[in-house]
């Protein structure tokens, strides 16, 4: 049997109607069986794109991307996924729009929506904003449809936002599905997702919230372990705690990073900055005000340079399981001795790891392919079966 065909009978099992037209912006709003589909059409794009087969399911359109902060792998991966499926993306710079000069966020989205099948968006620097704003974005849209001025509706992929990075940690997620060699090997297996020290400011809290909101629904031991203050949001830790209880998994806070790396099975050492302090930071800047923001950086500085110690090393792996733990990083990691003096991880940690790090990058254009094929495919079994059986080749050699 090809693996398409065990790829799309497996498909044809779950129970996904509801994924046709709709968004995806937390992980914890899908079902079981949707998130298993987003895996499953992940893989099959990949295996049909490895044989050399065409993937374009849109012959025009355009993908739509708004980054509000800095981007590398999100952003290429979803220009990736776009290109994969035929269509065109095209990014929303704000700085060289009509923002600038006081657009609304319904102007801008029913202006750039006209042909566009899917939404891209990154937010994710202040607490209670990032998920509102694609909220508004995508009402707007909506109502621009109902009323007649776009003749489709675009659908949204959550690049990041201040509560979740879905695509991020379904890439991660699948990453280790093939690393364990499939879902039924993860339940019992112990992940730890630390935070880590960072000489910089400001990491948003959605990749740690993402990772305990999402691996709680697979009977993991997730672990989550961080110094006193620096805390994530307590609704996502309620969303992990009832996942681990459904599942036959469990999930604990520890504070110390040792106890967390104790016979690991998965280690996830990253920075990230105080709930509450990040809360602060969004008033001070609805507020206008920059001496306040800029006196909040110093002190978180200060504050994180206490817990150095905090530091993925070659000490902390060999506390793991057989001290060989599977070490994972969203990108880019503050490496000690390369990218700053004092950091996240060892260069030796890290360079020990590069390969199957770029392998877990590797996964998200095809999480997000794969997302944007869900929302805008009412039939993807049939489509990625006639991608198999067509003779089209992506190259003409």
């Amino acid at each position: 049997m090809s693996k398409i065909t065990e790829l799309t009978r497996h498909l044809e099992t779950l129970h996904i109607n509801d994924m046709y037209k709709n968004d995806f912006y937390w992980t914890w709003d899908k079902t079981d069986e949707e998130l298993d589909a987003i895996f499953t059409v992940a893989d099959a794009l990949r295996d049909l794109r490895e044989r050399n087969k065409s993937t374009r399911v849109f012959d025009s359109g355009l993908g739509i991307s708004i980054f509000r902060d800095n981007s590398t792998r999100t952003r290429f991966s979803f220009a990736s996924a776009c290109n994969l499926l035929g269509l065109q993306c095209q990014d929303l710079d704000e700085k060289k729009s009509q923002i600038a000069h006081g657009e609304t966020v319904r102007e801008t989205a029913n202006m750039v929506s006209f042909m566009a099948d899917v939404i891209g968006i990154r937010d994710d620097m202040f607490i209670g904003e990032g998920h509102k704003y694609q909220k508004t974005f995508m009402d707007a849209v909506k109502e621009g449809y109902r009323d007649g001025i776009l003749e489709q509706q675009p659908t949204l992929v959550n690049l990041q936002c201040d509560v979740d990075h879905p695509t991020q940690c379904m890439a991660d997620m699948l990453h280790v599905i093939h690393q364990f060699g499939g879902v039924e090997n993860l339940k019992g297996k112990k992940v730890a997702m630390t935070w880590a020290y960072s000489p910089s400011y400001g990491k948003p809290l959605s990749v740690p919230q993402g990772v305990i909101g999402l691996f709680t629904r697979f009977g993991m031991d997730v672990v989550l372990a961080h110094p006193e203050g620096y805390d994530v949001m307590p609704e996502v830790e309620e969303i992990a705690r009832k996942n681990a209880a459904a599942t036959g998994g469990s999930y604990r806070k520890v504070s110390s990073m040792e106890e967390a790396f104790e016979s690991a099975d998965i280690v996830y050492p990253k920075s990230w900055a105080p709930f509450a302090a990040m809360e602060e930071r969004t008033k001070l800047y609805q507020a206008g005000d920059k001496a306040g923001i800029d006196a909040l950086e110093q002190r978180l500085l200060a504050q994180n340079a206490t817990h150095k110690d905090w530091a993925c090393t070659e000490e902390m792996m060999k506390k793991t399981k057989n001290g060989s733990a599977l070490y994972l990083h969203c990108l880019p990691a503050d490496i000690t001795g390369l990218s700053c003096p004092e950091g996240e991880v060892d260069r030796s940690v890290f360079d020990r790891y590069l390969v199957p790090l770029y392998k877990q990058a590797s996964f998200k254009p095809y999480i997000i392919a794969a997302m944007i094929m869900m929302s805008k495919v009412k039939d993807p079994v049939a489509a990625l079966r006639a991608m198999d059986e067509s003779g089209d080749k992506r190259k003409i050699f």
